[in-house]
């Protein structure tokens, strides 16, 4: 079974397996909303009660006083939020720098409220699968693959991994399945072999297609955030348009409190014959090089070092990218 639950009326209902991962119309109130899991939903939901009794007992205890004069003073910092399950980067007080910088340059400036929203479970399979790249990478070239063919059954061979490999790879799978990224999963083990049912929803589709290494981005520059307790604006798949009518989505834009923007594309795979466009786009913004960043999942820090020096684009890869960001916002 799986559990509808609308984030509108708060209406909730169990409905049949086959709609796990999609997103249906609340019965109640006509709002889309998702369907997941049962079993991962109430885990979530568990981990949450958790973590606030705890927040509320160290309220009770006193230890959190500091906090809460912060909060009524109006501090803006990442410190006290989860980060994985939040909605603060849709707040208009976040938005509303951004689009400002915009309208001074006569750009066109659309946000997607739902980019930036990481109350689903995008943002930590995203995480896994960037922190381990070099070995997960092998389960999205297969996914991409087959979901381009309009298949929905994926077979991934792992009988020329190593052991340390098959059990990260099919760890992933299970973790797929269980946040409903998936609609089956099997592992047979005699025969080295993990099966995966693919869900087809949009969503879904994209999110594996590369929208995962936009969410990776983001997380671990919202846990950058946190740790320096600085708040920039930030957001992803923004949607610009410029005075000549070309129109341009950005994966990552950052606006630092002192006005210092960052933007930030990612890729994966053949990237060469894209740099022409993002060195035209990165003059149109009037960025400066080192706030252009070209973040390529799974280039060397040797090639990522090597064509910064040849082109005015910073080139770093999925490790090396908050280091940078870091340094920018300095």
């Amino acid at each position: 079974m799986a559990i509808l639950r609308c984030n509108r009326c708060d209406h909730i209902r169990e409905v049949g397996g086959n709609y796990l991962g999609m997103r249906v119309k609340c019965p109640e109130c006509k709002n889309i909303t998702q369907v997941y899991d049962t079993i991962a939903y109430v885990s979530a939901l568990l981990s949450k009660y958790k973590e606030q009794k705890n927040k509320l007992e160290l309220y009770h205890s006193g230890a959190s006083e500091d906090a809460a004069q912060a909060s009524d003073a109006g501090d803006d910092s990442f410190s006290d939020v989860d980060l994985h399950n939040t909605k603060i980067l849709v707040q208009e007080k976040n938005i509303e720098p951004m689009s400002k910088w915009f309208e001074e340059r006569h750009i066109e400036a659309i946000f997607n409220p739902d980019a930036a929203d990481t109350s689903g479970f995008f943002d930590e399979i995203a995480l896994t699968l960037g922190d381990d790249f070099e070995v997960l990478s092998y389960v999205t070239k297969q996914i991409k693959y087959i979901q381009a063919k309009g298949f929905k059954n994926v077979k991934l061979d792992v009988s020329n991994k190593t052991a340390n490999e098959i059990h990260s790879i099919n760890r992933f799978c299970k973790e797929l399945y269980d946040y409903s990224f998936v609609a089956k999963h099997l592992y047979q083990k005699k025969h080295k072999m993990i099966r995966l049912t693919l869900q087809t929803a949009p969503r879904i589709r994209k999110f594996f297609n590369g929208f995962w290494m936009e969410w990776f981005a983001l997380m671990k520059l919202l846990k950058l955030f946190q740790e320096k307790k600085i708040a920039p604006a930030c957001t992803r798949s923004l949607n610009v348009t410029f005075q000549d009518g070309k129109s341009n989505e950005l994966d990552l834009f950052v606006l630092s409190s002192s006005g210092v923007p960052i933007c930030i594309e990612c890729k994966s795979g053949e990237f060469r014959h894209d740099i022409d466009k993002y060195l035209a786009l990165r003059k149109k913004l009037g960025i400066s090089k080192s706030q252009f960043i070209l973040c390529v999942f799974g280039l060397s820090d040797e090639l990522a070092q090597g064509m910064t020096s040849m082109y005015d684009l910073t080139f770093v890869n999925q490790s090396s990218l908050v280091d940078h960001v870091a340094d920018v916002l300095s």
